[in-house]
């Protein structure tokens, strides 16, 4: 179709030219950075790139972009995992990082606005004396455009909600260039469609989101973290069950199986034991965290859960959910050179030690190397497999055993992703979750986008 064979020419770099000055490149090093994130996916680098100030210089690129049939695909810090910035058809990448500033903060509506190039760091450094703070925590250091376009979520998602929760509206470039407001700040609203919703998850396929208003929490009066280890992943896992069925208001669960401990102990340098082990946290009034966490680590002890090690200073509760964040690095220092091919399930609770457990099982008949990780407090984990993409039967591994999970999940009512979206590398898995539901998807895909151009091959096909 059109957007296959529409290519970047030297009309359309003038006309971009004309709308960034200098700010843009064509250099294949520049180019080759904007066609790859932090997966396994093959890397397909666009054929320029432009580093947008403003929504006004994005209406004008797309513009550019959609008289000539040409993508465009948003970059935000590249830190996807399911080859979401990939320029599979080549087009125009448009960068959103110079776009980092926080816009406005209303304490008083507990709520901020953000350009979609700010960092979650960034934001919460810039409220620092507001007592406010913003608890979406994918780990990486992604931007809140790229967050809102995935529908992140990450270690706090178990009592803050994911994006989904906690975006109140949103501007957007559509497909023809216009920009529209999704909603007003009010908490709640009846009018008309949702679509500050359609647009969170979306990918970049049906506009780009170039700013954001966030509800934001009051930093809590008391925060105290732990770790505990398990006999087993699945006393481990029995353990977050309990504790969410007994309505603990826990601001996190974190599990790491056996391996993953181990490279995060060496990685790290940290000394807990080698065994599936949870990490913990808990926010509230000082008496409301020593209920929680007394409640806890009584459910835990019936299970076998010992050494309950805690970390109430802020210094060393960063240096635990440091540790836990830098867990992808860690499991790919256990074989430098390869790639890290991360699962991203989730499944009701209640099936989750299940789950989990049919897992370990298959990866103990596996010859991957891999480890779990998860934010299981809400039923959603990680299988992180190491391959060497130049070994094509360590790939062919990878992909039954992906597969063979996914389907694990489906089977349990179930995700394919609870937080990495689809991109272009789960587009079979969202026909087998949703069925006839993605002829759907691919209609508001054609009616916002009729000719294609907003980040090509993602999600559905057209």
């Amino acid at each position: 179709m059109a957007v296959e064979a529409a290519r970047v020419n030297d009309d359309l770099i003038e006309a971009l030219r004309e709308i960034v000055g200098p700010r843009l490149s064509t250099s294949a090093a520049v180019c080759e950075q904007h066609g790859r994130d932090e997966s396994y996916h093959t890397p397909h680098p666009p054929d320029v790139v432009v580093f947008a100030e403003s929504t006004d210089e994005v209406a004008g690129i797309v513009k550019a972009c959609a008289r000539r049939q040409v993508p465009v695909i948003p970059f935000g810090a590249g830190t996807s995992l399911e080859g979401h910035v990939a320029a599979l058809h080549g087009g125009v990448c448009i960068d959103l990082g110079a776009m980092d500033q926080v816009v406005a903060v209303n304490p008083e509506d507990m709520d901020a606005t953000v350009q979609a190039g700010v960092t979650r760091a960034q934001l919460n450094t810039y409220l620092r004396d507001t007592g406010l703070f913003f608890p979406i925590d994918p780990g990486a250091e992604a931007s809140i455009g790229g967050m809102t376009a995935t529908r992140a979520s990450g270690t706090n998602a178990v009592r803050y909600g994911t994006m989904r929760e906690n975006v109140l509206a949103l501007i957007v470039v559509l497909a023809d260039g216009r920009v529209i407001r999704t909603s007003r700040r009010a908490r709640k609203s009846s009018a008309g469609y949702d679509l500050t919703r359609l647009f969170v998850g979306s990918e970049g396929t049906l506009g780009v989101i170039t700013e954001i208003t966030l509800r934001l929490y009051g930093i809590p009066e008391a925060i105290s973290a732990a770790v505990c280890a398990f006999p087993t992943v699945a006393d481990a896992v029995n353990t977050v069950i309990l504790t969410i069925q007994s309505g603990v208001p826990v601001a996190r669960i974190e599990l790491l199986d056996k391996r993953q401990m181990e490279a995060v102990n060496t990685y790290s340098d940290l000394e807990y034991a080698a065994a599936p082990t949870l990490f913990f946290e808990f926010h509230g009034t000082e008496r409301a965290v020593a209920e929680q966490a007394e409640t806890v680590q009584a459910i835990a002890a019936d299970l076998g859960g010992e050494n309950f090690a805690w970390a109430t200073r802020p210094e060393d509760r960063d240096k635990l959910w440091k540790a836990r964040h830098d867990a992808l690095y860690a499991s790919l220092a256990l074989r430098p050179g390869c790639r890290g091919w991360v699962t991203d399930v989730c499944v009701p609770i209640s099936r989750l030690a299940e789950c989990i457990t049919e897992t370990t099982a298959d990866l103990e008949k596996s010859p991957l190397i891999a480890t779990i990780v998860g934010h299981v407090g809400d039923g959603n984990f990680h299988v992180v497999l190491l391959v060497d993409p130049d070994q094509a039967e360590e790939i062919a591994e990878a992909e039954r055993f992906n597969e063979r999970l996914v389907m694990r999940a489906l089977a349990m009512d179930g995700t394919c992703t609870g937080e990495h979206g689809i991109g272009h590398g789960k587009m079979d898995f969202l026909i087998a979750e949703h069925g006839e539901a993605v002829g759907v998807m691919r209609a508001i895909k054609q009616a916002l986008d009729p000719d294609n151009i907003m980040n090509p091959g993602k999600i559905v096909r057209v």
